[in-house]
């Protein structure tokens, strides 16, 4: 009985999928809910389980193909054997007598002459043995190849200068540079970007596009929120079984702004603004395919154990590649802490369609004033940019002093004051 594979139902959001990787060849036998390919989306990449035990009978579309919801891309025999779809086949061993006769000098050539150049040779239709190299060991190089079938240059022996006036021979223009030959041998990788990078460039270049971005910044102490986690990181830990570290009390503090000037909550819709009665953070994870941003639903409800553990949910699903299109979607504000890699200060891209975007950056020890005397403190700097269309500068900088000080003055957070 043949079975049909076919790409999982899409969402609404999601047009068109890339398939990455079959797991499985023709021929071979497969079990149920085994992973035949990784399907990938601009947000996600799906796992496709087989549907039925059987023989991978015939691949229809194959790496890299587009497709959409519900393609057929395979197909599976529940009766056939594996290796049924190779009967007739000539084996991978039997090499025909061409092979076997071709000559030692073309097998040296291809081994030692580089890819671009025996690729130039194959569009010209030249014999790579026909081409003398002057790359190290007779290699044939890039510009060999580039340069092979065309009239040779006369030497330098062979061109008479011609005599002018006073009998000064006629100055000789420099010889054109070619970049090829600049290059040549120089490796290079052409990669095509993911369906996840290019979503994320087609999103930024859109923020830019349509946003009014301004960016507001702030330092904050951050000894009174170190003082806590210290104080407390033992029974924390103990108690609810994830570390307390400084994301959820970024989130708290920022839920704590957004409260007081929803427009930092907002979003745009052609000429409307749509004020949101509920508060979704994005939290911008770093994964091997490229930047993610999850939603904390309703983080403004959340405890700080509750978005301690989300955060540490989500930080693995990315890392394993294993986030659902549901944990992507939506968002009403969003918080990119690019301070787990160092960095000092930046001005974070808002994450259309919403109006604003918080920058975290690395805790350092800083100098500072304080009833005027220089003291040591360690000292964040908060970035924040919103779209200035909605967002007034007035709102924006008060959102951000919120922030300041629900961090310095943690009991705020608790006080909801």
């Amino acid at each position: 009985m043949i079975i049909e594979v076919k790409v999982p139902q899409l969402s609404e959001s999601v047009s068109e999928a890339t398939l990455v990787s079959w797991h499985a060849k023709e021929g071979q036998a497969v079990k149920r809910d085994q992973n035949l390919i990784d399907i990938e989306t601009d947000k996600v990449v799906l796992e496709t389980p087989a549907p039925a035990d059987g023989v991978l009978v015939k691949i229809i579309k194959g790496n890299g193909s587009s497709v959409t919801s519900l393609d057929l891309i395979a197909q599976i025999d529940t009766e056939a054997k594996a290796g049924a779809s190779n009967e007739g086949a000539p084996a991978p061993s039997a090499a025909t007598p061409a092979a076997a006769a071709a000559p030692a000098g073309a097998g040296a050539a291809a081994s030692i002459n580089g890819p671009a150049a025996r690729k130039i040779l194959n569009e010209k239709g030249i014999d790579e043995a026909s081409v003398q190299g002057t790359g190290p060991g007779g290699r044939v190089t890039k510009a060999d190849a580039i340069g092979a079938g065309k009239p040779a240059a006369p030497s330098a022996a062979t061109v008479v200068p011609v005599v002018v006036g006073a009998g000064q021979p006629l100055p000789q223009p420099p010889s054109p540079v070619s970049v090829e030959s600049v290059l040549a041998d120089r490796a290079e990788q052409r990669v095509p970007m993911s369906r996840l990078r290019a979503r994320i460039a087609e999103r930024l270049l859109q923020s830019q596009a349509t946003n009014a971005i301004l960016t507001t910044f702030n330092e904050v102490n951050m000894a009174p929120v170190m003082e806590m986690r210290k104080r407390y990181q033992e029974k924390f830990e103990k108690e609810h079984g994830v570390k307390l570290g400084f994301m959820s009390f970024f989130v708290k503090a920022a839920c704590a702004a957004l409260k007081k000037y929803p427009i930092l909550n907002a979003s745009v819709d052609g000429n409307d603004i749509i004020y949101h009665g509920y508060i979704d953070i994005g939290i911008a994870v770093g994964s091997p395919r490229g930047l993610v941003v999850p939603i904390l639903r309703n983080a403004d409800q959340m405890s700080l154990a509750d978005i301690e553990k989300k955060i540490a949910e989500f930080g693995q699903k990315a890392k394993d590649g294993k986030l659902s299109i549901e944990e992507l979607t939506g968002g009403t504000f969003s918080i990119s802490n690019g301070g787990v890699f160092g960095s000092m200060l930046s001005t974070p891209i808002i994450n259309p369609p919403q109006s604003a975007i918080l920058g975290v950056h690395a805790t350092k020890d800083r100098a500072v004033v304080e009833n005027g005397q220089v003291v040591v403190r360690p000292i964040n700097y908060l970035a924040m940019s919103y779209d200035h269309r909605i967002v007034d500068g007035r709102e924006a900088v008060l959102g951000l002093v919120t922030m300041k000080e629900a961090l310095e003055d943690p009991a705020r957070l608790l006080l909801e004051i």
